[in-house]
Formats: structure tokens, sequence, C-alpha cells
């Protein structure tokens, strides 16, 4: 383990580090009432460096909070709105001739920013959704013969309505393991609703966001996350509930066999260190607890287990899947 020195050392550096946090958290408060948990995984989404995909019913301020968030974080923010009859070259871009040149030069779509929704990323076909993979996994587009790398930091915030399925298509599992989070968004309470109304209900658009952050302390906050400590028994622990999601039997889960199809991929193992990480910055400590492990476990996993036929028939979620396996591993 490392030195309790070094360790205060380092607790120090990401206090001060954090601060910027601290600052959009401000803003955003002033912009979004409550949905402070969806707040917090975008927080750690981007610290983290990965891809988030928003559930939630129409309404739920999903779009404020992402066209905000960039705005305060002081990046470049682009909404995407996928259609059934939207094309790849419409999100990545195409080749464009030049009759005055005669030559083909590339024109770039709008995924060339640093935070991108992708508005309602069901309703267009797998051959739109298809076209994200290249660009969330490899930072990069190929348009026509040539590659152009994404700028950094690059994040991809999609939404999707859980309630309407007209006209919609369900991500390709390739697509879907590649978000580092699944996040439900909920109803807000009821003080919260009323204070939604008194805050909303104008005429008036609301004034654009001054930025609060400045790149390179995103980039900082980074390079301090991959300096937290992991001891080795929390890693055993993260590979402990990916596995068990995978061959429940051998983990001692015999009531999970007819439950899960399918559990989730090794993919699972390293969001799920990252994400603990992130939480553990927010919390401005050095190191990973388990305890960050399984406040980020549910929005991990949700979209990586697949409940069999007979599951969902008798109404089990990924959810049940995920709280039973928490129950059941050993904490270290």
């Amino acid at each position: 383990m490392k030195q309790d020195a070094e360790l205060q050392e380092l607790a120090g550096q990401i206090t001060e580090a954090s601060a910027f946090l601290n600052r959009a958290a401000e803003l955003l408060a002033e912009r979004v009432v409550g949905q402070n948990k969806v707040l917090e995984r975008v927080f750690i989404a981007l610290l983290a460096n990965g891809h988030v995909l928003l559930e939630g019913v129409p309404g739920l301020a999903k779009t404020l909070i992402v066209r905000t968030f960039a705005s305060a974080m002081n990046l470049a923010y682009r909404r995407i709105q996928f259609t059934p009859d939207m094309l790849p070259a419409d999100l990545v871009g195409t080749m464009v001739y030049n009759p005055k040149e005669m030559v083909f030069y590339p024109r770039k779509g709008p995924v060339f920013a640093n935070i991108i929704l992708a508005d309602e990323i069901n309703r267009s076909p797998a051959k739109v959704q298809s076209a994200l993979l290249e660009s969330m996994q490899e930072r990069q587009v190929t348009i026509g013969d040539q590659s152009f790398m994404l700028p950094e930091p690059f994040m991809v915030l999609a939404t999707q309505n859980p309630v309407e399925h007209e006209g919609t298509y369900l991500l390709p599992e390739a697509q879907l393991d590649r978000f580092m989070m699944k996040v439900l968004v909920e109803y807000p309470s009821y003080d919260e609703e009323l204070e939604i109304m008194q805050r909303s209900a104008k005429t008036a658009l609301l004034p654009d966001v001054s930025p609060v952050v400045d790149r390179y302390e995103i980039q900082k906050a980074r390079t301090l996350i991959d300096l937290i400590y992991v001891d080795v028994r929390v890693q055993r622990y993260i590979v402990d509930l990916v596995t068990a999601s995978r061959d429940p039997v051998a983990a001692g889960l015999q009531s999970l066999e007819e439950m899960i199809e399918y559990g989730a991929s090794p993919r699972a193992s390293i969001f799920l260190l990252l994400a603990a990480k992130a939480h553990a910055f927010l919390r401005q400590r050095a190191y990973i607890t388990p305890e960050d492990v399984k406040e980020v476990a549910f929005d991990v996993l949700r979209h990586r287990i697949r409940p069999t036929y007979e599951a969902e028939a008798d109404n089990v979620h990924p959810e049940d899947c995920i709280r039973q396996i928490l129950a059941h591993v050993k904490v270290p």
C-alpha cells in the first residue's frame, strides 16, 4: 500500500484540483432544480473519460442539464436530434466536391465537438447508431479514406424515452456496452416541481451561462484520478461482482441462473474501477473503497445485464439482479 504521507499529499492535490467542480455545481444548481444524482454521474463520466446514456420521459430537463453542463465547463457543445430518416453522413460528415478546384474535401459533421447531446438516440436506425461506435471508442471519425481525431475532451450524452416505442429502434448491444453508465432520470419531488414551475414559468428565455471552468482543470483532474490508490482486494471485489453476473452459479447465486441471459463484459470491470475512482475524487479521497464501487454499480451494470425472457415475464429487472449480486458477493 502507498505510504500514508503519499496518500495525504495526493488528497491535498485532489482537494485543490476539485475546486472547479464546486464552481460548476453551484452554477448548475442555479439552472437545474434537483437531479443531483444525474449531475454527479455526468461529472463522474467527464472525469473518467466515459459516455452516458440518460433514460427518462420527456420534460425532465435532460437537455437543459447537458447544455448547461457544457457551457459551465467551457466546452464546445452540439445537440444532434436523431430521426428515422437520418443518415450517418448527417452525424460524422461527408466528402464534398469542389468543382472549381476539381477535388473532394471533407466537411466535418456535428460530432466534432466536446460535448455531444445525442437526443432520442433510439429514434434512428442501426446504421446511424453504429456511426457513433468509432467516435465513442476510438475518439476518431473516418470520412471517405481519411481519419480525423475528435477534440479532447470528447463525451457523448445520449437520451432515450423508455415509454414511447413507436418509431424507435433498440440500441445495438455493442453500442450500449460503450456507454460507461446508463442513468435513470426520475421525476422531481413535489417541492422540486413547485420550484421548477416558479422558476421556469416565464416568457423570456434564460440567459446564456458563462463558463466557470478552464479545460486545463479537467485534464489535471483526470491526471490525479489515475493516481488514486486501489487496493488489490477492492480490485478483486470489482471482478467478483462482474463475473457473478456472467456465472451466478459459480458465485453461489443459483437463484439468478434462470434470470440472466448474459452478464456484463470485461469493459464493465474497467468502467466500474474508473467510475469508482472518479466517485472517490468527488469525495476528495486519494483511495477508493467498496462503497465507491457500490455507489456506481447500478449505473455501470444495468445496461450490461440482460434478463431472460422468463425473468422479464416475471417483471424481473436488471436492477433486481444487481441488488442480489451486491448483497451476496463478499465485501473486502
